[in-house]
């Protein structure tokens, strides 16, 4: 019996053991099968995430080089189902799936689209392309300064120039006339207040000639009325500003996500800039006879809906009309600004001009203000001079940045008659000189990154639509990083809630 009870013993210890092995091995194998569960799971999604942004939008990868997922799937319904649907189909179903963080190429001001388009300047170009050009931000930073200033200037010459007028008028007695002259009219053209350079007798007066003439016809009809080339259409085109991503209300993101620091750096401004100029048709490429048309390199341009892109960029108008006037008028400050800084220093132009100025004070019968007349012709000679220029630049040529005697292109006869019809004066191209792609740089870089930035996506989306017809587009729909929370139904009833992130970076 004892012998019975030491064996009964014995087995019962090893069919515990037994058990424990048993369910030991049955809990490894339990875990190995949540856990594998839940990896197969992680896959699912991850498989599933990587394929929605595989599923970028073709045509704007193509054109322009950003990374972004059509949130409407080509419909003009926009949902964020969309995206999980998709997800979904790619192998997610049985999960439940929420978005809880998602990114638009709008957001933050277009933070994602300028991420995305310097990562392509700097792969593609590296920063060696705008090195050169940092050394001189500051001079277009000083040369726009001098031009708002200049502004003042032109009103301030007109002001003075009526009241020369009506000093004149008062000067005259009533039915008398100022020596060798018929004072009919206070009008500096009707009292010979121009002359023309006569090497044998001097400043001689001159019928029909006022050097005002051209600062007057752009304060009344505009800097247009007067710089374009003779040869060059005005583009006509215009846009709804209430369908632009810069204006419109626009659908928001939500979540944090990495950043790009640095962005609004010098190199990285300067590169963007120069994403804006490859991309986008300016003034001067439609010249005739320009040879670097951006439609002629690519037909489907001539479908856009702007034809003076990279000044839209600019300025932000509804038309081309007034897109282009407000950057020529920026460029024709700036550039009387620097004219008539050489003008002072010009000594053979400076005694012209003073022979001008008597001769016209002589006229009018205040000597007295021979001085005051002299600055008021230095500055419109400087304005007349900048019109040739902007000719110049618009026709594709260059003009040259500091005037010297020798590249002075308006003689100050020839600005008597300045916007009188008389005939057009059209500047030489200058080699080494400065073109008006350079001015649109310098513009590009003076002006506000956030507004600079959203107007691009502005003409993205417009020419996407002209171009190739894909109306349903809108930037702020167009999805670059996504997080989804995610739970799964892994192993006997129990659930995996795991995050997955993605973004184009």
């Amino acid at each position: 019996m004892k012998t019975d009870g030491r064996k009964a013993e014995i087995t019962a210890f090893l069919s515990m053991v037994f058990v424990l092995l048993v369910s030991f091995v049955l809990g490894i194998l339990e875990i190995t099968v949540i856990q594998t569960s839940g990896n197969i799971s992680r896959l699912s999604v991850d498989r599933a995430i990587f394929s929605i942004f595989g599923e970028y939008q073709g045509q704007m990868f193509e054109e322009y080089n950003i990374f972004a997922i059509d949130g409407s799937y080509g419909s003009k319904e926009y949902a964020e189902e969309n995206l999980i649907d998709r997800m979904r189909y790619f192998g997610t179903a049985g999960m439940e799936q929420e978005i809880t963080g998602i990114q638009y190429l709008t957001d933050n001001s277009g933070q994602a689209f300028r991420e995305q388009a310097l990562e392509y300047m700097e792969t593609k170009y590296g920063v060696s392309l705008v090195r050169d050009l940092t050394g001189l931000t500051a001079k277009w930073e000083e040369e726009n300064i001098q031009g708002e200033a200049m502004e003042e200037e032109q009103k301030d010459v007109l002001e003075k120039a009526d009241r020369l007028r009506e000093s004149a008028a008062a000067a005259a007695l009533p039915g008398e006339s100022p020596p060798d002259q018929d004072m009919t009219d206070t009008d500096l053209s009707d009292t010979g207040g121009a002359a023309r350079e006569n090497t044998d007798t001097g400043p001689e007066v001159m019928q029909d000639g006022d050097p005002f003439t051209c600062l007057e016809q752009i304060e009344k009809s505009g800097v247009l009325s007067v710089v374009m080339p003779k040869d060059m259409e005005l583009s006509g085109l215009a846009i709804d500003p209430s369908t632009q991503s810069s204006r419109r209300s626009l659908r928001k993101g939500r979540g944090t996500f990495p950043m790009r620091q640095g962005i609004g750096g010098v190199d990285e401004r300067l590169l963007f800039d120069e994403y804006v100029l490859m991309n986008f048709a300016n003034a001067a490429q439609t010249a005739p006879g320009s040879g670097s048309s951006a439609a002629d390199q690519n037909p489907a341009q001539k479908e856009r809906s702007l034809a003076y892109e990279t000044e839209y960029i600019i300025a932000g108008k509804d038309s081309d009309k007034a897109n282009l006037e407000a950057v020529l008028m920026k460029l024709f400050l700036i550039r009387m600004a620097l004219n008539y800084t050489y003008l002072l220093g010009d000594q053979a132009k400076q005694a012209e001009v003073t022979a001008l100025a008597v001769t016209v004070t002589t006229i009018l019968l205040i000597p007295e203000a021979s001085e005051v007349v002299k600055q008021l012709i230095l500055l419109a000679w400087a304005a007349g001079e900048s019109v040739v220029d902007i000719r110049t630049l618009l026709s594709g040529r260059r003009t040259a940045l500091v005037k010297s005697s020798d590249n002075w292109q308006l003689s100050l006869s020839a600005l008597l008659t300045f916007g009188s019809g008389a005939g057009q004066t059209e500047g030489k191209d200058v080699p080494g000189g400065i073109s008006y792609e350079e001015y649109l740089r310098a513009f590009l870089f003076l002006g506000d990154t956030e507004d600079i930035t959203m107007r691009t996506l502005d003409r993205i989306e417009e020419n996407l639509a002209s171009e190739r017809g894909l109306e349903h587009i809108r930037a702020d729909q167009c999805v670059t990083k996504l997080k989804v929370k995610n739970t799964a139904q892994i192993f006997g009833g129990l659930t995996y809630t795991f995050p997955a992130y993605f973004g184009y970076e």
